[in-house]
């Protein structure tokens, strides 16, 4: 074998060892804590926030430990359940054990995602009998008056537009928010309606369904498809800004469930801290 020969195959060897080398880290799935800060007039004492979407009742170890344990480092004053909490094809054994590891310690807030009514109505109707059990506070179309160190919040959240429900409870919320001057979180599992929140004029939106767009290249593509944004979607994941809002996208716990593997889009739990501007 001639000299050159050998040093093409030699650059072969090389070249498919890193694209494989490449693959085997962007199919690494291990749970990412993704942290973001939030500075607002509004704010005067400190609150954080767990987000947790599109956990599809996938598995995080025995019982959910790993997740459950991710969220107690945590120490989050609220927990968000933005949709898709529960699958329509997997049991809801996963989803029940999160529920139970975290309701007791922690307020926890859920709007539904488009999966939890593809299930079918007798389905749903159990899934929202263990967010009963649980007692997890379920903000279909209602707000929440609250108060975490102090500091007056609004918490207010929407079901997915595959209920029908979605533009009379949107509505009603902006009704019932005239002259209210807290600062306002709306929780609705739909990024791609950003537009008609910050119409709204909601202080922070908490959002899931994209899946972070499922295939990422760090730095050059933030996701290649999401539901109903199509291809190379605007709201795959992570902080938007516009005018007053800001909306957090998280790229969601889904692993086992989706149909395609995620690439260089690790599932991630979503930790944001409210501060004020002093």
């Amino acid at each position: 074998m001639s000299k050159n020969k050998k040093k093409n195959k030699k650059v072969k060897i090389i070249s498919a060892s890193i694209l494989i080398i490449l693959l085997l880290i962007g199919l690494y799935n291990g749970l990412k804590i993704k942290n973001y800060m939030i500075k607002s007039e509004k704010i005067t004492s400190p609150i954080r926030i767990v987000l947790v979407t599109d956990l599809h009742s996938c598995k995080y170890g025995e019982e959910e430990k790993n997740l459950i344990q991710a969220i107690e480092e945590q120490n989050p004053d609220i927990i968000a359940l933005s949709g898709d909490i529960f699958d329509d094809k997997i049991p809801d054994n996963n989803t029940e054990y999160f529920l139970k590891g975290v309701a007791e310690k922690y307020p926890c807030y859920y709007v539904t995602g488009n999966h939890e009514y593809y299930a079918g109505w007798e389905a749903y109707y159990k899934k929202m009998e263990i967010l009963e059990k649980y007692q997890v506070h379920v903000l279909n179309g209602m707000i929440e008056n609250i108060t975490i160190h102090g500091q007056d919040i609004s918490i207010c959240g929407v079901e997915d537009p595959v209920s029908s429900n979605f533009n009379k409870q949107f509505k009603q919320i902006q009704e019932l928010l005239k002259n209210n001057n807290n600062y306002k979180i709306l929780l609705s599992h739909r990024p791609e309606l950003f537009e008609d929140y910050v119409t709204a004029n909601f202080d922070l939106v908490l959002a899931g369904h994209a899946h972070g767009g499922q295939w990422r290249i760090p730095v050059i593509l933030n996701g290649l498809y999401a539901p109903d944004q199509g291809l190379f979607p605007k709201f795959a994941g992570g902080f938007y800004q516009k005018e007053n809002t800001t909306m957090i996208v998280s790229r969601g716990l889904a692993r086992e469930s989706t149909r395609i593997p995620r690439i260089y889009n690790q599932p991630e739990l979503v930790v944001i801290d409210l501060e004020s501007l002093d």
